[in-house]
């Protein structure tokens, strides 16, 4: 059998499965009614392999006496002995348990790396010495027993065993087959089916295959998945024949399709699948001929289960099994929710629309497969010509290990073929800041004198295949998110979803917990509070992170993309982004997109530029055929833009779009005038780098105002767009923003107003014909990009950052007013929160927008207070929620402040006999209402600080809300009732606290 990759069962493990199970019966069955039954009782007899062939063969038979029972037999005094005894038989095993609860089961790519090529199975061996007597064996044995499949089951007492809803039957060690096998159990017992997974050619005990063939018996239906090596499998045909014989035999093919599955094609080696795997392959069957043929043609008459599992169709095939195997079960519930998740999944996986213009990156695209996957298959294959393997030390495998040496965490055979491809093992340690390599040759290396720990980690890093984890760094521009939405529309049918998170600092965090509704996690902080112990506030929002990082540790595979990550670093806390990243080197896969040089101690793919004859094509769009001095033109200007995909796209759309031909076009760049790009950082330096692409924009905000009028709606909606939020942005949000935007010709725009007032009732159908013409226009030129979601468009950062330094804080202004008057909480939370953080100045921040007191009362009531509550409540972030609302209550003190103050006009010199008067007594009903908006903000971070265990702050927040609306209201208000009932709560938890301590 082939070593590239096994299965391991710790029995310690399962017997802590095993233990969860309910057992029906309370009494100890004796060991003459043990649930172990010999071959005579069974309906099927399964092969079986030598079990004495070397030298601890009196151990192995005492400890296969000990095995876990996963089908829940009855307790016994012979029963199990404890979990030493299988870990030191050294037994390759399945985990057969099931535990619908936990989700995280025992990993079925695990393998044991310290089994010796003598501890395996040896029946397909044809030189084994063995191998003759077990054919002979079986032969006899089926000659002397009646072997009719009739589907009468064993006579198990109900109260004595477990049932299972499937069986599923297995042979093979392809790691591809493994994950396909894993996903689809881990996706059977999501949906509360109970599974039974066994590659019974794995074992050799005949107790074990006694527990197995109990499984077989007891499970409700039989799923087999068929590979080529399964027809000289003699276990997968008798499995076959036996589900066959009770009709719930479910075939999933596995690269293979039903017509290659003839028995004529398969003996007589017809087509090329069959050439080299084909022949008398029954004789390894160990049975009859007839009996073998009977099996493969029992295939046939399952006609209403055709299942292909091939490389670009896993999520379908397992999602169709899901859903039959439901349906022939009865249960409707299954079915239903994968119907509303196939659903969620169509219009939710992917940001933005598949490239169909997307060219090059051939080579990055399967070095990406190649660090994710550890392999490569099909065309991607024929990509790959580039990559040249490097020398030993750099090119670098990662395995996880706690200790012990890679020897005995590869495995033998493992460890020999990373030896001949010049790889060189390192141990891979996850410590709670950052995770180190350590390359195993230089173990026991000293730590360098002067650069510390840290200066040689970045030394000794490289890039690491087949983990799980890739990162792809580049300058702005150059295409980095369009690769990754290439390699997540290519490779999607291998992951359950592709869950696509925007990396900025500010909102990453929020964007992760984003994911509850996809991965189905609740992470409402009712749910995250232990009612046994009161939990903190940092302790409740790691509860809500862990819950859907949990989510990402099963079996089930996810694509976590993260583009244009920002920092290492959480923006809010400074904690690691790492903390919310599941473990690497388990099913979910993790792309990262980034400028950062290094991500994570792990050195990236830097993407490099579009060869010459991309680049070209990207800018010939219309196929037009230009002279000699015209693609010249086409060169200067690749290299002046930086040689940039978004500056290239930008000119081959006005290539297409309007008459000009490339020296023109050159000469129109070159007489633009440059605004002056001021302040200073990362941002401004990225632009005065690429002025020339920054010459091109002009360009394209001139075409814009020559198409419509001087600063055309889709001009004003690119200078708005800089000052929302990084997420997509809808239409109607954006130009209602940008329609604020004064124009340059007042005149214009009194014509405008005097046009607007005559033709009111057809204001909104020519609104939106404008909005939608404009969005049309930015995504022709590839200023804008469209979004998966309806009415949505998005921009990318080196525009919006251009934006928001051409144009003035007023647009800033406008912004806000949109969204505050405009956003919906539920849809457009992300730019609410950059609205929030334009007036409050977060951190050290600027506050960049003022508003009026009228103004600021409607934002708190319409969207400080919900998003709030939101943000706290529904996501568990509390600490952002708290902030939030305590920046809030220092603007309305500060506008509390202006309305006591004086007021001194001019007049009020000559009148001396008049007192000086202040706004709040110029305007008593506003300030009153600005008072008790005070105190509701007050009233609410009393609330939630109760939640938190911080009872003496919220005594305080509660004190001064009462003394506010006791000023106001009176006592007897229904307002200043409630706030006393909150501060009767917190004065007995507090109360308690100090008793207690």
């Amino acid at each position: 059998m082939e070593m590239g990759s096994g299965v391991n069962m710790d029995l310690q493990e399962d017997s802590g499965r095993l233990q969860s199970l309910p057992v029906t019966t309370s009494r100890n069955m004796s060991s003459s009614s043990s649930a172990f039954f010999s071959a005579n009782q069974s309906p099927f007899f399964s092969p079986r392999s030598l079990t004495c062939q070397f030298s601890e063969s009196t151990r192995s038979d005492a400890q296969c006496d000990s095995i876990n029972q996963s089908a829940d037999p009855p307790s016994s005094s012979s029963g199990i002995r404890g979990a030493e005894c299988l870990e030191n038989d050294r037994f390759d095993l399945l985990d057969m348990s099931f535990k619908p609860t936990a989700c995280i089961s025992s990993d079925f790519q695990k393998f044991d790396h310290v089994v010796s090529s003598d501890n395996l199975p040896s029946y397909g061996r044809v030189g084994d010495n063995g191998y003759y007597d077990l054919i002979a064996k079986h032969r006899k044995h089926m000659r002397s027993h009646d072997m009719s499949f009739s589907p009468v089951p064993i006579s198990l007492s109900s109260n004595r065993h477990k049932s299972y809803d499937i069986y599923l039957g297995l042979h093979g060690r392809k790691p591809s087959l493994l994950k396909f096998a894993n996903w689809l159990r881990a996706e059977l017992e999501a949906q509360g089916m109970s599974c039974f997974l066994s590659d019974r050619a794995r074992f050799r005990s005949s107790r074990k295959h006694g527990l197995i063939e109990k499984a077989m018996d007891v499970s409700s239906l039989g799923v087999v998945i068929l590979t080529r090596k399964s027809f000289k499998n003699p276990y997968s045909i008798e499995e076959l024949r036996f589900f066959s014989s009770k009709k719930i035999l479910v075939p999933i093919y596995f690269d293979l399709s039903p017509g290659d599955c003839l028995v004529r094609d398969i003996v007589e080696k017809r087509g090329e699948l069959w050439e080299k795997h084909g022949g008398d392959l029954w004789f390894l069957y160990g049975g009859l001929e007839k009996e073998w043929k009977e099996a493969v043609n029992g295939l046939f008459r399952v006609d209403e289960w055709k299942l292909e599992a091939a490389d670009g169709n896993w999520r379908d095939c397992i999602l169709r099994a899901v859903t039959l195997l439901a349906m022939r079960l009865g249960r409707r519930s299954v079915v239903e929710r994968m119907m509303k998740w196939r659903e969620k999944v169509d219009t939710e996986e992917f940001p933005f629309p598949r490239n169909d213009k997307f060219i090059g990156r051939k080579k990055e695209l399967s070095e990406l497969e190649f660090i994710l996957f550890g392999d490569i298959s099909g065309e991607s294959e024929r990509d790959y010509f580039e990559l040249k393997a490097r020398s030993k030390r750099k090119n670098l495998t990662v395995g996880w290990s706690k200790g012990s040496s890679v020897e005995e965490r590869l495995g033998k055979r493992q460890w020999e073929s990373y030896s001949r491809k010049g790889k060189e093992p390192v141990i891979w340690k996850e410590s709670e800041k950052e995770i180190e390599m350590q390359s195993t040759e230089r173990k026991h290396h000293q730590k360098p004198k002067g650069g510390g720990w840290n200066s040689h980690r970045k030394k000794s890093t490289k890039i690491v295949y087949g983990k799980g984890i890739a990162c792809v760094s580049g300058e702005t521009g150059i295409g980095k998110t369009e690769l990754l939405l290439e390699f997540a529309y290519r490779y999607h049918q291998r992951y359950k979803m592709v869950l696509w998170i925007g990396g900025e600092s500010r909102y990453i965090r929020q964007n992760y917990l984003n994911l509850w509704s996809l991965l189905e996690v609740d992470i409402r902080v009712e749910n995250c509070i232990d009612k046994s112990k009161m939990k903190s506030f940092e302790e409740q929002e790691e509860v809500a992170m862990s819950r859907v990082r949990k989510e990402l540790m099963r079996n089930i595979p996810f694509l976590v993309v993260i583009d244009n990550l920002e920092s290492e670093k959480d923006w809010w806390d400074h904690k690691l982004i790492m903390d919310l990243l599941p473990r690497f080197g388990g099913e979910t896969h993790i792309l990262i997109s980034t400028r950062l040089p290094r991500v994570m101690n792990l050195e990236p793919l830097k993407l490099s530029y579009l060869s010459a004859a991309e680049a070209m094509s990207l800018m010939q769009v219309s196929a037009k055929d230009y002279p000699i001095a015209e693609i010249d033109a086409l060169r200067i200007i690749e290299e002046k833009v930086g040689r940039l995909t978004l500056g290239l796209a930008i000119v081959g759309a006005i290539l297409s779009e309007i008459p000009i031909n490339p020296i023109k076009l050159m000469d129109t760049i070159n007489k633009m005038p440059l605004r002056d790009v001021l302040g200073s950082g990362r941002e401004a330096h990225s632009l005065r780098k690429n002025t020339f692409l920054l010459q091109l924009f002009e360009v394209c905000f001139w075409i814009f105002d020559h198409a419509e009028r001087p600063r055309s709606l889709a001009t004003r909606m690119v200078l708005a767009s800089g000052w929302f939020a990084p997420a997509s942005i809808p239409v109607s949000l954006l130009a209602l923003a940008a329609r604020k935007i004064p124009e340059k010709s007042k005149r214009t725009c009194f014509w405008r107003k005097l046009l607007r007032s005559l033709t009111c009732g057809f204001s909104s159908s020519y609104s939106k014909r404008s909005e939608a013409e404009a969005s049309s226009m930015l995504l022709r030129f590839n200023i804008a990009r469209s979004s998966t979601k309806e009415g949505y468009i998005t921009f990318n950062e080196l525009v919006k950052v251009y934006a928001r330094k051409r144009g003035a804080t007023g647009f800033a202004h406008v912004m806000v007013q949109a969204v505050v008057s405009r956003g919906s909480l539920s849809l457009h939370s992300e730019h609410m929160w950059a609205a929030c953080f334009l007036l409050f100045g977060f951190a050290n921040d600027p506050i960049v927008v003022e508003l009026k007191v009228s103004e600021l009362l409607y934002l708190v009531k319409e969207v400080i207070l919900p998003l709030a509550i939101r943000t706290f409540i529904t996501f568990s972030r509390c600490s952002a929620a708290l902030e939030l609302l305590q920046l809030c209550t220092n603007a309305l003190e500060v506008a509390d402040q202006v309305f006591v103050t004086p007021v001194k006009k001019w007049l009020d010199k000559s009148l001396c006999w008049r007192p000086i008067q202040t706004n709040a007594q110029l305007n008593p009903s506003l300030w009153q209402e600005l008072a008790l908006s005070r105190a509701t903000v007050l009233e609410t971070r009393a609330k939630l600080m109760l939640r938190g265990g911080q009872f003496d702050i919220g005594d305080d927040l509660i004190r001064k809300a009462i003394f506010i609306r006791t000023s106001i209201c009176g006592e007897d208000h229904p307002d200043t009732v409630s706030a006393r009932e909150t501060l009767n709560k917190l004065t007995r938890l507090l109360a308690n606290v100090q008793t207690q301590t």
